[in-house]
């Protein structure tokens, strides 16, 4: 989100605004200031109050008072995830956070929380712009946050001023010292005062690295942006041409203030870098690039290669005459939208970010080095309609388009990721319930002017949809529930059987490919498949378990003996 720049969509809960996506779990900001998750709920990073996963959208509720009660003035206006937690901006520049909190992350001392949580530490604070003259005071500005950003296990905001701030685990030199002392945690926000008189207008980080997009002169709007990174460097994500750590913020010369681009965006992988930039001395500043750089290994640079790259390089094979609005980077992947509506993904399984070692019967499996277009399978045709925005998690991929009115996913579906209602991987888009059940009692876009008797059939119909959406959704976590203590039985008997937990791949063949098992053959083939220390683990297992069966048939047979002996004596 660009600093100064909150645009007022008055009250529309079903149009996003914005996506942001973690680890394993996607936000999502509506029209009307209110914030919806949905993923795995682990370490209560979709703030819903318990660690559940979600299967759909779920609204983030927001209270202070001692009785629980929410607080209808808090209106969201931007929203960020890390890895394992999530923050949110609200219209009156107050910051809240939840989910994971080892690192002080979520801008407190204290165990993770489940529910947003005030930042505080942004009260008492100046900007880091306010100085002294002599023993005397300069006016002190007043502090406003009007961005956030989250990544890894750390989290950053953009005041009014345009400083930057820090906290969690991220990269400072803080006693300025080597480089083993890269990282610092603290649950207090600090300023990076390396920008003081410039406005920092965007921010990115990756797992432990931060890449800011500056302005070149001292006013917001003057000039273009130069791009800084710092923070570990192992696979050269920070652009610089060496893989050398930095503790304090560096130009990337690429995108300094001589260099040909203007950069106009940045979103930040695990360890690698996206960046949107156009030709300066182009004519046409509808047409722009994509640059990577860093971690290449499963091909999420999108050049062609599974090589790291120091230097930024523009990606290999996306047309020339388009305007890219959006970039993010997942863990191993990497996706673009065009103001067309075109979408294209590199990376991990074809750019769908799929984990490793996830099974699958087509051919399409396999690492993307180029990117790859992105098709909408329904009436739209190949293109998404008025794409809003585009997000990536480790394994998953978030698509706003219909102008802020449709959501489609595509990637891993464990915990819900996917947010279409089941845990199902889907190799092409599928649509994300929205929106969400319930999410109608408040104020509507009338359809075709309003109350028409065609309007009022449509809602007629509208709401019986919903309401058997909502029965389907409550049979489904029923479900849902069965298979979950179906998942721990077959973990604990695996366990016991083979000494190991039991992963996806350890499902039988004849289960994946038919539907039915042939236990009989099953085993022969795993007998057959198994090295000389599973077959000797599996025959002491059974040696064991024989041992044990023949003890308490030998206990039972006493017990009846001496059961008959007394009944004889009586």
């Amino acid at each position: 989100m660009d600093v100064g720049k909150h645009q007022d969509f008055g009250t529309l809960p079903d149009k996003i605004i914005q996506l942001a996506a973690g680890e394993s779990h996607t936000l999502a900001l509506t029209g009307d200031g209110s914030v919806y998750s949905w993923g795995r709920g682990m370490f209560g990073r979709l703030g819903t109050g318990s660690e559940a996963d979600e299967l759909i959208p779920t609204r983030v509720k927001f209270e202070l008072d001692e009785n629980g009660g929410e607080i209808d003035q808090v209106k969201i206006v931007g929203i960020a995830a890390g890895s394992y937690h999530s923050l949110a901006l609200a219209d009156d520049g107050s910051v809240w956070s939840w989910g994971y909190n080892s690192y002080g992350q979520l801008g407190y001392e204290g165990e993770n929380s489940s529910l947003p949580h005030l930042v505080e530490g942004f009260h008492d604070l100046e900007s880091p712009d306010s100085v002294t003259d002599g023993s005397k005071m300069k006016t002190k500005p007043a502090l406003k946050i009007l961005s956030v950003k989250a990544g890894g296990m750390m989290s950053l905001a953009i005041d009014s001023l345009g400083a930057l701030w820090m906290w969690g685990n991220y990269p400072q030199n803080i006693l300025g010292g080597e480089a083993e002392l890269l990282h610092s945690s603290s649950s207090t926000p600090v300023p990076v005062r390396d920008f003081r008189g410039h406005t920092v207008v965007k921010a990115a980080c990756g797992n432990e690295h931060v890449v800011a997009l500056v302005s070149a002169c001292e006013t917001p709007s003057g000039g273009d942006l130069i791009c800084y990174s710092w923070g570990v460097n192992r696979q050269g994500q920070l652009g610089l041409g060496d893989k050398e750590n930095r503790l304090s913020p560096e130009i990337i010369n690429t995108f300094n203030i001589e260099s040909p681009w203007a950069v106009y965006d940045v979103a930040c992988g695990g360890s690698h870098t996206a960046v949107l930039a156009y030709k300066k001395s182009s004519s046409d500043k509808s047409e722009s690039l994509c640059l990577t750089f860093g971690l290449g290994d499963n091909g999420q640079l999108g050049q062609g290669t599974t090589q790291s790259a120091l230097f930024p390089k523009p990606v290999k094979d996306l047309p020339n005459n388009v305007f890219l609005i959006s970039v993010d980077c997942g863990l191993f992947h990497t996706s673009v939208v065009s103001s067309a509506g075109d979408v294209w993904s590199w990376g991990m399984e074809k750019g769908y970010g799929l984990c490793p070692d996830a099974t699958f019967t087509s051919t399409d499996a396999g690492d993307a080095l180029y990117p790859r277009l992105i098709s909408c399978t329904e009436l739209y045709g190949p293109r998404f309609p008025e794409p809003v925005q585009i997000v990536c998690g480790a394994a998953h991929t978030i698509l706003a388009a219909a102008g802020g009115y449709k959501l489609w996913s595509w990637g891993r579906g464990q915990s819900g990721l996917l947010g279409n209602g089941n845990t199902i991987n889907c190799m092409d888009p599928s649509t994300v319930l929205w929106p969400p059940v319930g999410n109608h009692d408040k104020e509507e876009i009338p359809a075709n002017g309003g109350g028409d008797k065609q309007s009022i059939l449509k809602d007629q119909v509208d709401t019986e949809d919903k309401r058997r959406l909502s029965a389907a959704l409550e049979e489904m976590k029923l479900l849902q529930m069965k298979l979950s203590t179906m998942e721990k039985y077959t973990s604990i008997l695996h366990g016991s059987v083979f000494g190991k937990p039991f992963r996806e791949q350890d499902i039988p063949i004849t289960l994946q490919n038919t539907g039915t098992f042939d236990i009989a053959r099953e085993w022969e083939n795993m007998l057959e498949s198994s090295d000389h220390a599973k077959l000797a683990r599996l025959e002491t297992f059974y040696r064991s378990m024989l041992a044990d069966i023949k003890d308490k048939l030998m206990k039972k047979r006493i017990k009846e003996i001496i059961k008959e002996c007394l009944d004889e004596r009586r």
